[in-house]
Protein backbone atom coordinates (compact mmCIF):
# COMPACT_ATOMS: atom_id res chain seq x y z
CA UNK A 1 0.00 0.00 0.00
CA UNK A 2 2.57 2.39 0.51
CA UNK A 3 4.36 1.80 -2.56
CA UNK A 4 1.40 2.82 -3.99
CA UNK A 5 0.85 6.01 -1.64
CA UNK A 6 4.35 7.62 -2.20
CA UNK A 7 4.13 7.55 -5.79
CA UNK A 8 0.48 9.40 -5.64
CA UNK A 9 2.05 12.13 -3.22
CA UNK A 10 4.61 12.85 -5.54
CA UNK A 11 1.91 13.29 -8.50
CA UNK A 12 -0.49 15.40 -6.49
CA UNK A 13 2.81 17.62 -5.39
CA UNK A 14 3.86 17.92 -9.03
CA UNK A 15 0.38 19.05 -10.32
CA UNK A 16 -0.01 21.49 -7.18
CA UNK A 17 3.45 23.23 -8.05
CA UNK A 18 2.57 23.53 -11.29
CA UNK A 19 -0.94 24.95 -11.15
CA UNK A 20 1.12 27.60 -8.54
CA UNK A 21 3.43 28.04 -11.77
CA UNK A 22 0.52 28.90 -14.02
CA UNK A 23 -0.96 31.77 -12.38
CA UNK A 24 2.32 33.36 -12.14
CA UNK A 25 2.92 36.43 -14.45
CA UNK A 26 6.01 35.55 -16.45
CA UNK A 27 6.69 39.66 -17.16
CA UNK A 28 7.36 39.96 -12.82
CA UNK A 29 10.37 38.49 -12.54
CA UNK A 30 12.05 40.05 -9.76
CA UNK A 31 15.67 41.37 -10.13
CA UNK A 32 18.11 41.58 -7.50
CA UNK A 33 19.48 44.15 -9.24
CA UNK A 34 16.74 47.07 -7.66
CA UNK A 35 18.07 49.40 -5.18
CA UNK A 36 21.25 48.76 -6.58
CA UNK A 37 24.18 50.60 -8.15
CA UNK A 38 23.91 49.70 -12.20
CA UNK A 39 26.41 46.96 -13.23
CA UNK A 40 29.81 48.71 -14.38
CA UNK A 41 30.77 47.93 -18.12
CA UNK A 42 32.72 49.69 -21.23
CA UNK A 43 31.37 49.17 -24.37
CA UNK A 44 31.69 50.32 -27.88
CA UNK A 45 28.49 52.19 -29.19
CA UNK A 46 26.84 51.14 -32.19
CA UNK A 47 27.32 54.37 -34.30
CA UNK A 48 30.98 54.30 -33.44
CA UNK A 49 33.15 51.24 -32.38
CA UNK A 50 35.93 53.27 -31.84
CA UNK A 51 33.82 55.06 -29.09
CA UNK A 52 33.50 53.28 -25.34
CA UNK A 53 30.57 54.04 -22.90
CA UNK A 54 30.01 52.67 -19.62
CA UNK A 55 27.81 53.47 -16.75
CA UNK A 56 29.23 56.42 -16.13
CA UNK A 57 26.85 57.62 -18.89
CA UNK A 58 23.35 57.44 -16.18
CA UNK A 59 24.72 59.79 -13.88
CA UNK A 60 23.13 63.11 -13.27
CA UNK A 61 19.59 62.44 -14.46
CA UNK A 62 17.05 59.65 -14.71
CA UNK A 63 17.47 57.06 -17.35
CA UNK A 64 15.20 54.43 -19.09
CA UNK A 65 17.70 52.04 -20.64
CA UNK A 66 16.52 49.80 -23.51
CA UNK A 67 17.57 46.29 -24.11
CA UNK A 68 16.79 45.57 -27.57
CA UNK A 69 17.57 43.80 -31.06
CA UNK A 70 16.97 44.06 -34.46
CA UNK A 71 15.89 40.45 -34.80
CA UNK A 72 13.62 40.99 -31.94
CA UNK A 73 9.73 40.51 -32.86
CA UNK A 74 8.37 42.31 -29.50
CA UNK A 75 11.34 44.89 -30.08
CA UNK A 76 9.86 46.15 -33.15
CA UNK A 77 6.13 45.79 -31.74
CA UNK A 78 7.71 48.53 -28.79
CA UNK A 79 9.53 50.71 -31.43
CA UNK A 80 6.90 53.26 -32.13
CA UNK A 81 5.91 53.64 -28.79
CA UNK A 82 9.77 54.39 -27.58
CA UNK A 83 10.06 57.05 -31.04
CA UNK A 84 6.87 58.50 -29.34
CA UNK A 85 8.12 58.81 -25.88
CA UNK A 86 11.65 60.09 -27.21
CA UNK A 87 9.73 62.72 -29.77
CA UNK A 88 8.34 63.96 -25.99
CA UNK A 89 11.72 63.91 -24.46
CA UNK A 90 10.54 63.40 -20.86
CA UNK A 91 13.21 60.99 -19.93
CA UNK A 92 16.71 59.74 -21.58
CA UNK A 93 16.47 56.66 -23.18
CA UNK A 94 19.71 55.04 -23.96
CA UNK A 95 19.92 51.44 -26.12
CA UNK A 96 21.78 48.34 -24.89
CA UNK A 97 21.94 46.40 -28.34
CA UNK A 98 21.83 42.67 -27.78
CA UNK A 99 23.47 40.20 -29.73
CA UNK A 100 22.85 42.17 -32.91
CA UNK A 101 25.02 42.57 -35.56
CA UNK A 102 25.92 46.17 -36.23
CA UNK A 103 24.93 46.62 -39.70
CA UNK A 104 21.26 45.18 -38.87
CA UNK A 105 20.93 47.15 -35.59
CA UNK A 106 22.22 49.97 -37.64
CA UNK A 107 19.72 49.69 -40.71
CA UNK A 108 16.69 49.03 -38.05
CA UNK A 109 16.94 52.37 -36.42
CA UNK A 110 17.48 54.26 -39.96
CA UNK A 111 14.41 52.36 -41.23
CA UNK A 112 12.33 52.69 -37.62
CA UNK A 113 13.86 55.91 -36.64
CA UNK A 114 16.29 56.26 -33.36
CA UNK A 115 14.76 56.97 -30.10
CA UNK A 116 18.48 56.58 -27.90
CA UNK A 117 20.38 59.01 -27.38
CA UNK A 118 23.26 56.85 -27.95
CA UNK A 119 23.29 52.93 -27.89
CA UNK A 120 25.76 51.01 -26.35
CA UNK A 121 26.76 47.69 -28.63
CA UNK A 122 26.88 44.08 -26.88
CA UNK A 123 27.45 41.76 -29.51
CA UNK A 124 28.34 38.76 -27.17
CA UNK A 125 25.55 39.78 -24.45
CA UNK A 126 28.48 39.57 -21.62
CA UNK A 127 27.34 42.98 -20.61
CA UNK A 128 23.52 42.05 -20.70
CA UNK A 129 23.71 39.11 -18.66
CA UNK A 130 25.65 41.35 -15.48
CA UNK A 131 22.23 43.07 -15.66
CA UNK A 132 20.20 39.92 -15.41
CA UNK A 133 18.37 40.11 -18.95
CA UNK A 134 16.51 37.56 -19.52
CA UNK A 135 15.62 37.95 -23.14
CA UNK A 136 14.70 41.06 -25.19
CA UNK A 137 13.31 43.98 -24.84
CA UNK A 138 14.16 44.40 -21.49
CA UNK A 139 13.86 48.02 -19.65
CA UNK A 140 15.73 49.52 -16.45
CA UNK A 141 14.75 53.22 -15.01
CA UNK A 142 18.31 54.27 -13.12
CA UNK A 143 17.87 57.52 -10.97
CA UNK A 144 20.53 60.20 -11.06
CA UNK A 145 22.76 58.54 -8.94
CA UNK A 146 23.28 55.45 -11.34
CA UNK A 147 20.52 53.12 -8.58
CA UNK A 148 18.77 50.60 -10.52
CA UNK A 149 14.78 51.15 -9.76
CA UNK A 150 12.63 48.95 -11.69
CA UNK A 151 12.86 46.76 -14.14
CA UNK A 152 10.28 45.82 -16.98
CA UNK A 153 10.27 42.76 -18.81
CA UNK A 154 8.73 42.77 -22.39
CA UNK A 155 7.62 45.49 -24.52
CA UNK A 156 6.62 48.83 -22.75
CA UNK A 157 2.92 49.31 -23.69
CA UNK A 158 0.78 52.93 -22.94
CA UNK A 159 -0.25 51.11 -19.95
CA UNK A 160 2.18 50.28 -18.77
CA UNK A 161 3.55 53.66 -19.14
CA UNK A 162 1.07 55.41 -17.41
CA UNK A 163 0.42 53.11 -14.78
CA UNK A 164 4.24 52.45 -13.43
CA UNK A 165 7.00 53.76 -15.64
CA UNK A 166 5.77 57.34 -16.29
CA UNK A 167 4.93 58.17 -12.44
CA UNK A 168 8.34 56.43 -10.96
CA UNK A 169 9.85 58.68 -13.50
CA UNK A 170 8.59 61.86 -12.55
CA UNK A 171 9.04 60.60 -8.64
CA UNK A 172 12.49 60.29 -9.22
CA UNK A 173 12.94 63.51 -11.71
CA UNK A 174 11.14 65.54 -8.07
CA UNK A 175 13.42 63.36 -5.67
CA UNK A 176 16.89 64.88 -7.76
Amino acid sequence: MLKYLLPLGLFVGLVVLLAVGLTLNPREVPSPLIGKPAPRFQLPTLENPNRTIGADIFQGKVTLLNVWASWCVACRQEHPFLVELARQGEVAIIGLNYKDTRQAARNWLANLGNPYEINAFDADGKVAIDWGVYGVPETFIIDPKGIIRYKHIGPITLQDWEQKLAPLIRYLKKKS
